[in-house]
Parts: C-alpha cells; structure tokens; sequence
C-alpha cells in the first residue's frame, strides 16, 4: 500500500523539477493544448440545454483542461492543484476567463469540501488519478465524485494503464523533444501496486546540455478496476476506451 510520504514525494517532484518544463510536456502552447481537451470533452459531455453550472478540474496542472471547461462556457472553473508554480501559471493564462478560480490544494481535499449534488462536471486527467497516495484514496476520490455531482452530472478520467508487464525497453518513454529540450521518462516496478517513474529532462545551454533527474511513485491501476470503481460508486459508465498519447478515457454519468 502506498503511504502518505509516496504522496509528499509528487509534490516534491513537481516543485524539484516537472512544474518549470510542464507546459513543455504538453507540446508548450497551453492555448493549442486547451483546444485538444476541449474537442476531447465535447465528444464525452452530454449537451446542457443552456445549463452551464459548475465544473472542476483536479490537479489542473498548468490549466488546459480548466481553459477547455471554461471555453465550454461553465459559469465556474474550479481548478485544484498542490503546486503553486503551476497555478500562478494558470492564472496568467485564465487571465481573459473571469470563470476560473484556482485553489491550492489536493484533489480529494478539494472534493470534500463541496456540497452534495453541486457539480456539473468533474475531470482528473492526465494521470492525476495515479498521483493519489493509495488505492483507498482512489475510491475515497470517486466517492467524493460521486457525493458532489448533481444529477445528470459527469466524471471524466484520464490515466495511464501502468498495470501491464513493463519490462526492458518498454519501461521508457520518450515524453517531448525539440532543439532545447528532450523529455523522456523510465519506468521501474517497486511493488504489484507502484511504479517508480524517472524524469529525465536534458536542457541546452551556452555550456552544453544540463540533465536534471528526479522520481516520484505512481500507482498501478487497471482499466478495468477504474471502471469496476466507478460502477460501485452508483455511477453509469458511459465511455471507457483507449485514447491520445496512452491515455485511456472513462467518464461515467451520476
């Protein structure tokens, strides 16, 4: 079981090293990026009829999820993350879209605090959910989920499926290169339930390339767990399929 110093240890890992280059992992244009997820959330969210309400991205990162669910036209934004390297980043970008509001904080934090039946839409993507501390968190954060969605309301996941044979060459990932930077990662298996991830990002300089390294742990989370989650919680799966850049997609309806 992963334990609460694993998850100070992710924290740390974006404060050491991912916040500065995290934009740059997403292709380094956070408008373009917004664009993607925006096309991504329109083929997965039900229309509203003229209801915006309330939406909330946990572990908004530098904000392209939050800036599609704003260009979406929800009345508020809530976007969660722990690093405030990356929200004062998303406060530049939402600086034209008076609907986001940022709070510092962790996912399953800023799920409790919500009222019951007060959300419209609910997204933690792009691996936030294999951030969490522990398998008992993922489902302390689904039944938050859960608990705040108002009726008809909608949770989206993005994740990665790190629960297969991850051996030799296929534990690295090359993550982003252009004529400055090179972002690549490995992958090493500590426990059935964690993965060890290692940054390694190499960046030009005037005197020659400079690499800088840290890891952090992730869980090891089945599709098909993530799903079987969701439908325990009393929510109605209605996507769960592989996607872009490794990613599978489920969302699941209150």
């Amino acid at each position: 079981m992963t334990t609460s110093t694993e998850g100070s240890r992710v924290t740390g890992h974006y404060e050491r090293l991912l916040a500065a280059h995290y934009t740059s992992m997403l292709g380094g244009d956070i408008e373009r990026a917004a664009e993607g997820q925006q096309d991504l959330l329109a083929g997965v969210l039900p229309p509203r009829d003229g209801e915006s309400g309330v939406a909330m991205d946990l572990g908004c990162g530098s904000g392209a999820q939050t800036l599609a669910l704003a260009d979406l036209g929800f009345d508020t934004v809530l976007a969660v993350d722990p690093d405030p390297t990356l929200l004062a980043e998303l406060r530049d970008h939402a600086a034209d879209r008076p609907a986001v509001r940022t709070r510092e904080t962790d996912a399953v934090t800023a799920l409790a605090e919500l009222e019951p039946d007060s959300v419209a839409v609910i997204v933690c993507m792009g691996d936030t959910l294999l951030h969490l501390a522990s398998a008992q968190e993922v489902e302390t954060l689904v039944a938050g989920a859960a608990r705040a969605l108002r009726p008809g309301g909608t949770v989206v996941l993005t994740y990665r499926d790190l629960a297969g044979d991850l051996r030799g060459t296929e534990r690295f990932i090359p993550v982003r290169s252009t004529d400055d930077k090179i972002m690549t990662c490995f992958l090493d298996v500590v426990r059935p339930d964690v993965v060890e991830v290692h940054d390694v990002v190499h960046t030009r300089t005037d005197g020659g390339w400079v690499m800088d390294v840290s890891s952090y742990p992730k869980l090891r989370l089945a599709p098909a767990g993530i799903r079987d989650r969701l439908a325990a919680a009393g929510l109605e799966v209605v996507q769960h399929e592989p996607g872009a850049r490794g990613l599978w997609c489920t969302a699941a309806r209150r």
